[in-house]
């Protein structure tokens, strides 16, 4: 099926507004003369007919047309952001929560330019978005404007597609197409620039617009030759992994993932994208590969003779050294992007489609293979489960008399459970939250993984919590990461947006000072922040929730954790903020040194060997 050929997704019903069903869109149908609207009428009402029901956005002066006619609807909820960085983060929450497309707007200039970092977040780990900006007026583009910036130029390199809209009449189209390339083939973010004089002139409505995207033709179905030969190489190995991706949750792809496993017998590990792909409660499943996965599953992907990667893109910090990784294992590489395939490491067998697609014919396949060939990994796994039963996740109390962030962590995942969402921010928190929660289902975890921005958390968790609201979110953060974009609180007490938000308090920037510690001879400098155990305590992490109108807890020793968790629980009516002062001694362990083969993987500090510089 060509781009041109894609149909613009189905209208979903919502209720009536004075914006979108009004008395002329009826006078209008009854005549057969399609109805006149603005260009800002034109954004909302395709919108609305592409299923859209939630948007977070700020507004400001190229985007006030749009705004005016927001408030006339009630079909789409609009939610008023404290920075536009919150709104790009909380539709990437919403989208990664739910499978939808999540929507944010900004005004122009450095109101679009502040959603840069999510944008460019949400393209690393291919979450569908669609940020709809302002901009000046087409005639005074070019010349310098107030609060001009050519936000399409800017965004270019971190967008599947950025389109500039200078008439009303073509409003419809480029909004279709920019919701149709977000959510299909490799999802990603589209951003869709809009004149102001645009918004405010008026152009006859039509509805389906034509579609047309030149060249955008993503491949769902792999070819049956590819497939049977991957079937056949899994078949025949020994120590065959399949090593899962963020690909596989983004393509809905957990049930095919889980029945071909079951089928084959096959090790799984997943990365940190990918974690809920695959349950964590399943023997078949290793955890997590890369710089700070569990030794089996590093190790597994280390010395393998067959890797079946799916929807991953032999991510750096997977890999270690690329030259190493490895290097006894034939790869078969699915991915629905042709652009990932061999990029980094050579595929042997390449197969280009959709994961569900993929994985439903590979089992198919593989099945016709059993009746010809009998697989045996019964040393494999003696071997993993050797690995498993000598190194198994675990962490030591930290000698400070101060909280361990792993249990705090471990402690939120088993009293809330699989049915949460979890948000983490950047550093050694993310890791734990990564390491340490056990997740069952997709969706359920929530990161950024490929960008590594510091804020995320937060409002990530607010657009989740809009997207899933029957489902208790957290955002589990550090005291960094919560410092950039805590603001969010407030939009969370007004929007009656209940989170909970976990500080993990080390008083610092952790993950850079267990990198100063390890590689720069302790030298830690410029990372403490000064806002935990035997510091200012600058913010009081407590008062400054209350002063966003949330429940502010603080917890500094083990015979806390509990009750503090189960209040948050059941906190419903604001948002709930723990303080967890937590030791900043604590490191995140096991850990492969950058630069170095995953052979190098070290249990725990008092394992190490001496490493020289990164």
């Amino acid at each position: 099926m060509t781009a041109e050929q894609n149909p613009v997704p189905s209208p979903t019903p919502s209720p009536t507004s004075a914006a979108t069903s009004s008395a002329a869109a009826t006078a209008a149908a009854a005549s057969g003369e399609p109805e006149l609207l603005t260009g800002s009428g034109a954004i909302i009402r395709t919108l609305e007919l592409l299923g859209v029901t939630d948007v977070f956005g700020l507004p400001g002066g190229a985007v006030i047309p749009l705004y005016d006619e927001l408030m006339t609807q009630d079909a789409i909820r609009h939610i008023l952001v404290r920075h536009e960085q919150g709104a790009g983060h909380a539709a990437e929450g919403y989208a990664s929560a739910s499978n939808r497309v999540g929507v944010a707007i900004a005004t122009s200039g450095p109101g679009a330019t502040n959603l840069v970092t999510a944008i460019a977040d949400a393209y690393m780990d291919s979450v569908p978005i669609l940020c709809i900006t302002g901009q000046v007026f087409s005639t005074l583009m070019g010349t310098d404007a107030f609060q001009e910036a050519d936000i399409v130029g800017i965004t270019m390199p971190i967008t599947k597609h950025s389109f500039l809209v200078k008439r009303p009449e073509d409003v419809p189209g480029a909004i279709a197409s920019a919701y149709l390339i977000a959510s299909t083939g490799r999802p990603g973010p589209v951003l869709v620039d809009i004149t102001k004089d645009a918004q405010q002139k008026t152009a006859p409505f039509i509805w389906p617009p034509k579609i047309d995207l030149p060249g955008y033709r993503p491949i769902t179905r792999a070819h049956g030759k590819q497939v049977q030969a991957a079937a056949q190489l899994l078949a025949d190995a020994k120590k065959p992994v399949l090593y899962v991706g963020g690909g596989v949750i983004r393509a809905r792809a957990s049930a095919e993932l889980l029945a071909f496993a079951e089928l084959t017998g096959t090790p799984v590990v997943t990365t940190l994208m990918a974690r809920g792909a695959f349950p964590d409660s399943h023997d078949q499943h290793l955890g997590m590969p890369g710089m700070h996965g569990t030794v089996p599953a590093v190790l597994s992907l280390q010395e393998a003779d067959l890797i079946i990667a799916l929807g991953a893109r032999f991510d750096d910090r997977v890999t270690g050294k690329v030259s190493e990784f490895a290097p006894h294992a034939t790869i078969v590489h699915v991915d629905v992007d042709p652009a990932e395939i061999s990029k980094i490491r050579t595929a042997d067998v390449p197969i280009v489609g959709d994961a569900k697609d993929v994985l439903a014919d590979l089992t198919v396949a593989f099945s016709a293979v059993l009746k010809t060939t009998t697989p045996d990994f019964t040393e494999w796994w003696s071997y993993l489960n050797g690995l498993r039963e000598e190194f198994p996740l675990g962490y030591s109390e930290p000698t400070d008399g101060l909280l361990a962030p792993q249990y705090v962590i471990k402690r939120i995942g088993e009293l809330t459970g699989p049915e949460g969402v979890y948000a983490a921010g950047v550093g050694q928190h993310q890791m734990w939250a990564a390491q340490y929660i056990k997740y069952e289902r997709p969706n359920s975890w929530l990161n950024s993984g490929g960008a590594g921005t510091m804020g995320y958390s937060v409002p990530a968790a607010m657009g989740a919590k809009v997207a899933e609201p029957d489902r208790v979110v957290w955002s589990i953060d550090g005291d960094g990461c919560f410092q950039m974009t805590n603001q969010e609180l407030a939009t969370c007490t007004i929007n009656n947006i209940p989170i909970k938000v976990a500080i993990i308090n080390n008083s610092s920037l952790g993950m850079v000072r267990q990198w100063q510690t390890l590689f720069y001879d302790g030298r830690h400098s410029f990372t403490d922040l000064n806002t935990g155990h035997g510091s200012a305590m600058v913010p009081d992490f407590v008062k400054l929730a209350e002063a966003y109108g949330a429940l502010g807890i603080r917890v500094t020793s083990a015979d806390q954790v509990d009750d503090a968790i189960k209040l948050a629980l059941a906190t419903n009516d604001r948002p709930v903020v723990i303080d967890f002062v937590v030791s900043r001694d604590a490191m995140v362990w096991p850990m492969v040194p950058q630069g170095v083969s995953n052979s190098y993987v070290q249990y725990a500090k008092d394992h190490a060997p001496t490493w020289g510089e990164e």
